[in-house]
């Protein structure tokens, strides 16, 4: 994700936002004044004053919000969308695909799922003040890339948005961005929650969002992510020790001065950053945590399948498999074709309440 820049990169950057939706060199700014979505503020300024800064999307529309031509690379999408997250749907097409690589929530493509902000600091994924959703993802692609936006809601919705990419040369091994939502509202007793399944061919995965929310006091963490890979049938080639292990912390995220409190954090590769509301081992607590694959990526040849157990403890130390209710992210890397997902449950399903 880092590139050197003390050296000519090769590249022609450019930029799609409401101010320029195709992403023309010398078109920045250029909408006449009576098409601008701000047409009130800028009327006494004329055109180039901000006059198309945003898009509003009517309810059950579904809107291009980019349409890129030829071969390049997404370096950067920043964001910020009025009204509820999970009832605005990100899709991105690869090249040529009907189908689309990447459908999620758009708050939880930026690992927020809760309907709420909690600031993020890591690599690929920045949250900032006051709902400014970043993602530093390298998503090259040899024909077209195209980004749709799909509003759910009985009210129109508002985006400010900007996708900065570059025309380069893609090598011929690269591979395509992919991301996939689920969620399991309650999980069903004694299942496990699969996180990604019926990933075909060669890539490697490279990031975890999960948004937990806990039907059950006391410790709800104990659960093993599983990774099945090249054939794997009943037991897989990678399983962790327990989730906060995962997500490179220990003892249930718990705050080691106090020992009554989870310790919310948010570092470049891992983090938990949302805790709602404050409390420890008590029911109806809701959780975000993210784990990036970015040094250690997770290869695989032929095929992939991900899971978590939900574990908590019952009387005389026995586990308790927990009902509760669990939505994730998967981010990786694979070459096309992208097979096809799991179809989106309704918005009735996917509601944060």
């Amino acid at each position: 994700m880092l590139c050197d820049l003390t050296r000519p990169l090769g590249r022609i950057t450019r930029s799609i936002c409401p101010e320029n939706l195709t992403g023309e060199p010398g078109k920045g700014g250029a909408t006449p004044l009576e098409q601008g979505s701000a047409y009130a503020a800028a009327k006494n300024l004329g055109i180039g004053w901000k006059v198309n800064p945003y898009i509003v999307v009517a309810p059950g529309e579904t809107i291009t919000l980019a349409d890129i031509k030829g071969m390049g690379m997404i370096n950067h999408i920043w964001c910020t969308v009025t009204k509820k997250w999970r009832n605005c749907i990100l899709r991105i097409y690869w090249d040529d695909q009907e189908i689309p690589s990447v459908e999620c929530p758009i708050g939880d493509f930026f690992c927020m799922g809760w309907q709420q902000f909690m600031q993020i600091s890591s690599i690929p994924v920045c949250v900032n003040p006051h709902s400014g959703l970043n993602c530093y993802w390298d998503m090259p692609f040899r024909k077209r890339a195209r980004f749709t936006l799909e509003n759910r809601a009985e009210e129109e919705m508002t985006i400010y948005y900007q996708i900065d990419y570059c025309l380069t040369e893609i090598p011929e091994d690269a591979m395509y961005f992919h991301a996939q939502f689920r969620r399991v509202n309650p999980l069903p007793y004694k299942q496990v929650y699969t996180i990604l399944d019926g990933v075909k061919g060669k890539g490697h995965y490279v990031g975890t969002y999960l948004a937990w929310g806990v039907n059950n006091n006391n410790w709800w963490g104990e659960g093993e992510v599983k990774f099945y890979m090249d054939g794997d049938t009943e037991f897989p080639t990678i399983c962790g020790t327990g989730l906060e292990d995962y997500f490179c912390a220990s003892y249930d995220f718990k705050n080691p001065i106090t020992g009554d409190a989870y310790l919310p954090y948010s570092t470049p590769y891992t983090g938990m950053q949302a805790v709602l509301p404050d409390g420890f081992r008590r029911s109806q607590q809701r959780f975000g945590m993210y784990r990036w694959h970015l040094t250690d990526p997770v290869c695989f040849e032929q095929d992939l399948k991900v899971t978590v157990q939900a574990l908590g403890w019952r009387e005389y130390k026995r586990y308790l498999p927990l009902q509760d209710d669990i939505a994730s992210v998967a981010y990786w890397y694979q070459q096309l074709p992208t097979m096809p997902f799991p179809e989106l449950p309704d918005k009735d399903y996917l509601e944060v309440i």
